[in-house]
């Protein structure tokens, strides 16, 4: 990896002493005292690398001459060996730190899982798939907030969608979009046969009601009757909501809740969160193909994950990493492992793209 020059690192040293003396001034108010100090948080923990970086290069080119020292000679050289070999792995945690930031890292996040192949035991892991995600949310003190639900006659779910709110949840929960495959004997199996059955996962950004513009011209809305195990309870009045952005051809539906207007709100938050990662797609072009390269495309038609109950595992395939830690990763902790490994290879491959 090439080193950063060092006028790169002024100019970021001096940007953050600029916001520094800024905010000490007491001259800033409302809006520009809030940008300004949401940029000083952000460059924090850069600066504090920079300055590490630089005060090691310091250090290093002091004790090469030091080294020429015939009475300093020995002391000097063992420093600096200490030194050459820590260097590097600063350096590299300065890289990823100015790595560029997705923009939706810090939003919430709506998460969809549904039932793909294998029945009724597809809508039983996909259950299974959304409590590990519930359980993965509260150890990181994030909110979870269901917002429809189609469940199916045996458990689970043959369809879930909530919103997950909190610090990071888009940075983290964005490896989880893909086809996750299970592979167990069904407590109705009699023959004790291994079947394997998969649920689709996707995670979007939510995004604000001016990330997205919606035109009333462009919803095509149907009310109707709910009907079916989709919610608590079956709808008698005209409550359902379908809404149909033409534009796009994106259809939402929702019937959950008695309430045609708390029906439309929650359709209309769903639809607004698939709308902006549709603009997010298309106008990050090359950078999003070259991501998804990385990691896998995040693309619900892609299997990213294997969880295999005989063995007891969980392979995931993008990055050949196996956990024979199932119960953990269902349980939530062990799948911060599996997301931890999942972004430090995305590090690893923008690094190298960089220098490549």
């Amino acid at each position: 990896m090439a080193a950063i020059p060092e006028d790169r690192l002024a100019q970021i040293a001096n940007r953050f002493a600029e916001l520094e003396a800024r905010l000490a001034s007491g001259q800033l108010e409302g809006e520009a005292f809030v940008a300004a100090s949401r940029d000083y948080a952000e460059l924090e923990p850069v600066a504090r690398t920079v300055s590490e970086v630089r005060r090691m290069r310091a250090e290093i080119a002091e004790l090469a001459a030091l080294t020429q020292d015939p009475e300093m000679a020995a002391l000097a050289g063992e420093e600096l060996g200490t030194l050459r070999v820590a260097l590097p792995e600063a350096e590299r945690r300065l890289a990823v730190a100015l790595l560029p930031r997705d923009s939706a890292d810090e939003r919430p996040a709506m998460l969809e899982i549904r039932a793909g192949t294998g029945g009724d035991e597809a809508a039983l892991f996909a259950g299974d798939l959304f409590r590990m995600y519930e359980r993965f949310a509260a150890e990181q003190g994030w909110r979870v907030e269901p917002v429809s639900m189609n469940a199916a006659e045996v458990g689970g779910f043959k369809e879930i969608v909530a919103n997950i709110a909190g610090t990071g949840v888009f940075a983290k929960l964005k490896y989880e979009s893909g086809v996750h495959r299970v592979q167990r004997v069904p407590v109705t199996e009699s023959g004790g046969r291994i079947h394997t059955s998969a649920a689709t996962v996707a995670v979007l950004p939510e995004p604000t009601e001016v990330d997205v513009q919606i035109e009333d011209k462009d919803l095509k809305i149907d009310i109707y009757r709910a009907s079916g195990a989709g919610g608590q309870h079956v709808n008698t009045t005209d409550s359902a909501v379908r809404i149909t952005h033409l534009p796009s051809g994106i259809v939402v539906t929702q019937q959950d809740e008695r309430s045609q207007h708390k029906n439309r709100a929650k359709a209309m938050q769903v639809l607004r969160a698939r709308l902006y990662e549709k603009t997010r797609d298309e106008a990050q072009g090359a950078e999003a193909e070259a991501r998804r390269a990385m990691v896998g495309s995040g693309d619900r038609s892609e299997r990213i994950r294997t969880y295999n109950f005989p063995q007891g595992r969980v392979t995931d395939h993008r990055i050949g990493l196996t956990l024979h830690r199932l119960a953990e990763v269902l349980e939530g902790p062990a799948l911060g492992e599996l997301i931890d490994a999942l972004a430090s290879e995305d590090q690893a491959k923008r690094l190298a793209a960089l220098d490549g």
